[in-house]
């Protein structure tokens, strides 16, 4: 695990932007959002080559075990490259905008409004995270 953020305030409306670089040889990182480790409104999981998957972003959440995989075909990581995330949502949808600008979305499977932890897994190095 690279790091996680617990008791902070990522409220609806609000808006996540994180940077980073990903490491020479990646399979894949992960940025998780929600309650705790096993309460994941947001699983954003870039793959360069894990599980079957090539250059394929996943998305999933997780409450009582993960629930059905959401997968982005637009692909705008590189190893060794610096990246920027900026994620919203509502109590309907989470918004990534991707590098490069490319928008997608996932469902906030659990319509809540605020969600008080984070975590970040895989070769990545985070540079800034920015909440306002």
């Amino acid at each position: 695990m690279v790091f996680t953020l617990k008791d902070m305030s990522f409220k609806a409306g609000m808006e996540m932007k994180i940077s980073g670089k990903i490491k020479a040889g990646c399979t894949s990182f992960s940025v998780n959002i929600g309650h705790d480790t096993d309460a994941i409104a947001l699983h954003f999981n870039p793959r360069f080559n894990e599980h079957g998957d090539t250059n394929t972003i996943v998305c999933n959440s997780k409450q009582g075990g993960w629930g059905s995989e959401h997968r982005e075909q637009c692909f705008p990581f590189q190893h060794g490259e610096e990246f920027k995330l900026t994620i919203t949502f509502n109590n309907d949808t989470f918004y990534v905008k991707l590098p490069e600008g490319t928008m997608m979305s996932f469902p906030n499977r659990f319509g809540d409004d605020v969600f008080k932890h984070m975590h970040v897994k895989g070769d990545v190095k985070i540079i800034s995270i920015k909440v306002k």
